[in-house]
C-alpha cells in the first residue's frame, strides 16, 4: 500500500483539519481519518476528489516524485484506453496483469471496458513498477507519461 504521508502533509499545508477535509469531501472524519493513517484503503474515487480538492496531482498524492498542479477530474473513457494501451505496449496478457495484480481476469476486463474504476493498490502497483503516471492512466493529464525516478 503507498504511503500517505503526503496526504497529510496537503491536507496541513492547507490549513484544514481532518474534520474540515471530511466535511468538504462529504464522508465522515472517521472514514478520512482511517484513509489519511492508512488503516483503510482511500478508495480511488475519494482519492481523486481529494485531489481535485486541493488542486495536486494524484501522482504526488501517492507519494511519487511530482509536484505538477492538477486540478482535473479522471475520464473514464480515456483511462480504459490508457490501461489497455499499457497493457499492450509492456507485451502483458490480461491473465498476466491479473496475475501480477492478484486479482481475476476478469476484474482486469472490467478496468479495460470501463466498467470499473481501477482500485487504488492496483493503480499504485501497476505505477510503481512500471514508473507510469497514475494521473496519465486515469485520464487526468496528457504529460508526463511517465513518472521521474
Amino acid at each position: 500500500m503507498f504511503s500517505t504521508d503526503n496526504i497529510k502533509k496537503i491536507r496541513m499545508e492547507n490549513n484544514k483539519t481532518q474534520l474540515e477535509t471530511a466535511k468538504i469531501m462529504k464522508v465522515t472524519r472517521s472514514s478520512y481519518a482511517m484513509w489519511e493513517s492508512n488503516n483503510d484503503i482511500f478508495p480511488i474515487k475519494r482519492l481523486i476528489d481529494f485531489c481535485y480538492i486541493f488542486e495536486v496531482s494524484l501522482d504526488y498524492a501517492l507519494g511519487f516524485k511530482s509536484n505538477i498542479k492538477n486540478n482535473n477530474l479522471i475520464d473514464k473513457d480515456k483511462s480504459k484506453l490508457r490501461l489497455k494501451e499499457f497493457r499492450k505496449d509492456n507485451k502483458l496478457t490480461q491473465v498476466e496483469i491479473a496475475s501480477f495484480l492478484h486479482i481475476d481476469q476478469p476484474t482486469w476486463s472490467a478496468y479495460e471496458r470501463g466498467k470499473n474504476l481501477i482500485g487504488t493498490p492496483f493503480l499504485y502497483m501497476i505505477c510503481k513498477k512500471y514508473n507510469i503516471s497514475a494521473d496519465y492512466l486515469l485520464g487526468r493529464t496528457n504529460e508526463p507519461k511517465y513518472l521521474d525516478n
